[in-house]
């Protein structure tokens, strides 16, 4: 990784808006970003392709790959679902120039804030109320209700987590919301 490589980091619940506005910021030529593609141990969506939404690695798979030390950070966020940042990818992304673009949950941003240190910015996504991740997860349609309630129930404890992020953007608003990341990633790339 190149020292002049910078991370910027969005996390926050499920449903939140943070894809939303990591798609519009790599739209932005200025920044040279590049999405960090997450490894992932659970079952690739009929949507999803590999090596683009997730390294879609099996649970196996990622295990080794944690013993090798293969990952600047990685969650069991649910019992045998892993998810987590390979070191190869921010490598890949350095080796262009590029500044690597995060979208990840709470827990996995701190830690990826932490691995950078004063080379990140940590932006919290907050969502208007948890019944509106709810709604938005419903809307989605790409989830069982199971699904939804445990998100639901995770989110509660992860907006706990914004006081420890660099910045919070409230998406109450999204063309606000997406003028608010313009400015913080202009701020600190600039």
């Amino acid at each position: 990784m190149s020292e002049n490589t910078k991370a910027v980091i969005f996390s926050a619940p499920s449903g939140a808006g943070k894809t939303t506005i990591v798609k519009h910021l790599l739209t932005l030529p200025r920044f040279r970003f590049e999405f960090s593609v997450s490894a992932a141990s659970r079952d690739r969506r009929s949507n999803e392709t590999d090596g683009k939404d997730y390294y879609f690695l099996g649970v196996d798979e990622f295990k080794k790959r944690i013993d090798n030390d293969e990952f600047l950070e990685w969650e069991e966020v649910y019992p045998n679902n892993f998810y987590g940042t390979l070191k190869s990818e921010i490598d890949r992304i350095s080796a262009k120039g590029n500044h690597p673009i995060f979208d990840v949950d709470v827990v996995g941003g701190l830690n990826i804030k932490k691995y950078f240190g004063a080379n990140a910015l940590a932006i919290f996504v907050m969502p208007p109320s948890v019944s509106a991740l709810d709604a938005r997860l419903r809307f989605r349609s790409t989830e069982s209700e199971e699904s939804i309630l445990r998100r639901v129930a995770k989110a509660t404890s992860e907006l706990a987590y914004y006081t420890k992020f660099d910045r919070v953007i409230l998406n109450d608003n999204l063309d606000k919301a997406l003028a608010d990341a313009e400015q913080s990633v202009e701020e600190f790339l600039f």
